[in-house]
């Protein structure tokens, strides 16, 4: 993919560490040739996480992270340095600035070790070793840089390239489940909650890899599905519905040719399928008063009838017949705590990496609260999840 057009999530997520007046922004912009991050002599300029899509040769797209210092002070600095460590979570490889007249801190060797825990690759750079009296030789995971006078710094853009694992790591959204010339059938209603003029990312993706496998993407309205599949002349090898149109695409798709979800095929791609599939089943159990939490990895305007916010609220009382509490989150936001939750409901992440994402379905199994995804929700409300987690190989 090019810088243009590579999604936000699926590019290299570099996150930037070190204490406060380490240079991290100094070092950002010193890397990309570009005035991305402001930059001060006065300790703490950066006081949130700044995230910025670019293009960073030799290794191509990514997202740059710029944290708060480690050593931010007061209530409101240990917040930032929260922050900061939850920049981890979504973190593909980590730069460490350390003032090399300094040297390495407690507050590093603490952080280091929040990385390994977290098999983060990661680099130390020494930076401002223009001030030191001698340099010494780099080693294997140190490089001495100055951002100020552009010391080392293709150095350290060459090893931070070498640290990204190289080739195919395998993921597919639905090429490894087609063969070349089959026709797979995508459902993509129009509706007041539809884009104008677009497709949403995880429509874009998937078309993308289908014709990737050699097959043939053939997008209409749930409304002309039928018309659709009797012109073909031929089963689908597959058809992929929005969520929403769960029952009525399943009541219009004959029974021997496979349906899925586009949420569905994301909760595999980005996340473990068989988790969210399990968590689905606490909808039996809930009771009146449980908590709910209802996220999504992207934030967008809130219509009359938005999926996380209405729909889905409605559609689970409905089947549970219970009276529930609902709390929501978007974007980047996602609780520390999750004591209060009996269940939590998910998105397709589409917006989020695949690190962020399994972060947050390991976090919540680890607190023991069951995870979901909207599709699975909905088509096991609907009674239609065997068949519609079937075509990713998993049998109920």
């Amino acid at each position: 993919m090019s810088m243009n057009t590579a999604p936000n999530a699926e590019r290299v997520h570099i996150g930037i560490f070190g204490k406060r007046n380490a240079g991290k922004s100094s070092l950002i912009n010193a890397m990309t040739g570009q005035d991305l991050a402001i930059v001060s002599n006065i300790a703490g300029t950066t006081t949130d996480p700044v995230s910025k899509a670019m293009e960073l040769l030799p290794l191509g797209p990514v997202v740059m992270i710029d944290t708060p210092g480690l050593d931010d002070i007061g209530a409101l600095g240990a917040q930032r340095v929260r922050k900061a460590m939850q920049v981890m979570n979504k973190c593909d490889l980590a730069v460490v600035v350390v003032d090399a007249s300094e040297g390495l801190t407690d507050a590093h060797t603490d952080l280091l070790a929040r990385l390994k825990a977290k098999n983060i690759p990661h680099l130390i750079a020494m930076n401002k070793c223009d001030l030191l009296d001698a340099v010494p030789a780099d080693t294997e995971h140190m490089r001495y840089v100055s951002a100020a006078a552009g010391t080392g710094i293709y150095a350290l853009k060459e090893a931070i390239a070498h640290l990204v694992p190289t080739g195919d790591n395998g993921r597919r959204i639905i090429a490894d489940l087609l063969q070349p010339n089959d026709f797979v059938v995508l459902v993509v209603p129009i509706d007041s909650a539809a884009p104008k003029g677009r497709l949403i990312l995880p429509q874009q993706q998937t078309i993308r890899d289908i014709l990737e496998a050699g097959a043939t993407a053939i997008v209409c309205q749930d409304t002309e599905l039928k018309a659709t599949l009797k012109k073909l002349g031929q089963p689908p090898r597959m058809v992929v519905t929005d969520s929403q149109a769960f029952r009525r695409v399943s009541a219009d798709t004959p029974d021997d040719v496979p349906l899925t979800s586009f949420s569905i095929l994301f909760a595999r791609y980005k996340g473990r399928l068989d988790s969210a599939v399990r968590g689905v089943t606490v909808l039996r159990q809930l009771q009146d008063g449980n908590t709910v939490l209802i996220s999504e990895g992207c934030t967008h305007h809130r219509q009359c009838d938005d999926i996380g916010t209405v729909k889905l609220p409605k559609w689970i009382e409905d089947y549970t017949g219970k009276s529930l509490h609902f709390e929501f989150t978007s974007g980047g936001a996602f609780p520390e705590n999750l004591s209060p939750y009996q269940l939590i409901v998910h998105c397709g992440g589409c917006m989020l990496n695949e690190r962020e994402m399994k972060s947050r379905i390991a976090y919540a199994e680890d607190e023991g609260v069951p995870m979901t995804n909207y599709g699975i929700l909905i088509s096991y409300i609907n009674g239609i999840l065997p068949r519609a987690v079937k075509p990713l190989g998993l049998e109920l």
